[in-house]
């Protein structure tokens, strides 16, 4: 693992990140989910796809990639784009798992690949609202401090910049930014998910021009079943070899 700066609009993030078959030249970039980190994704394909370099980071605020500042999703595609450049690395394959979907999305990848990717609003739960409406009740009574009793696991113990990130991500208006996607999209989705459904991934797939969806079975993280992961590395080696890197934004 190497830890390397990243300057973006004025802020330095410094950025963790492994490179596996570093004298390749057709590069493969993995994007981990909302609370994870690059070892998940390595977990998953790091035996795979021999012919391509792989690209493995932290997003900011994840795993060894420190962060304390507010930012959008926008804001993570631009640093994922000034980190590459950086690099001197184009991607030619982007897979993003979760909320790493919605940043490859904005990357605009020659071959872009989303593991129940996030972007498609899912109504919360009766007892989720619930929390909610009882928090912002009692917050202007003094009880902020309490605020990692009502909050989601997904946020327990960040700080408050990574807070209002979260708050704000998992609440945006995306759909638009799927209809924008130029290359092959490839789209695999966990049969049981329910973070991001089935029919989200469904969804998505009707607003991508060219968009294969792959149902498989398994939850959220049905990549780390080591049959799915063979299956996905095979369709992508299938569809996405000998594509030109672009990460021109």
């Amino acid at each position: 693992m190497a830890l390397r700066p990243c300057s973006y609009r004025g802020g330095e993030y410094p950025i963790a990140y492994e490179v596996l078959n570093p004298s390749l030249e057709p590069t493969i970039l993995f994007l981990h989910g909302w609370g994870s980190n690059k070892e998940l994704m390595r977990q998953a394909f790091g035996k795979l796809l021999p012919r391509f370099r792989h690209l493995y980071i932290d997003l900011p605020g994840f795993g060894k990639s420190p962060n304390d500042r507010f930012l959008s999703t926008a804001d993570y595609a631009g640093i994922v784009r000034a980190f590459l450049q950086e690099l001197q690395i184009a991607p030619s394959v982007i897979a993003g798992h979760s909320f790493g979907g919605k940043v490859a999305t904005l990357l605009d990848s020659d071959c872009l690949v989303l593991l129940s990717s996030a972007g498609v609003l899912v109504p919360k739960p009766l007892s989720v609202r619930f929390k909610i409406a009882l928090y912002k009740a009692l917050k202007p009574l003094g009880f902020a401090k309490l605020r990692d009793r009502f909050a989601s696991s997904d946020v327990q113990g960040m700080n408050p910049g990574m807070y209002e990130t979260f708050k704000a991500t998992v609440n945006e208006e995306f759909e638009g930014n799927f209809t924008h996607i130029h290359g092959k999209a490839l789209l695999f989705w966990g049969e049981e998910d329910t973070a991001t459904p089935l029919w989200t991934g469904e969804r998505i797939a009707d607003l991508i021009p060219n968009a294969k969806l792959y149902p498989m079975q398994g939850d959220h993280y049905f990549f780390l079943d080591p049959v799915n992961a063979k299956a996905i590395a095979d369709i992508i080696k299938k569809e996405c070899e000998g594509e030109s890197g672009s990460v021109d934004g």
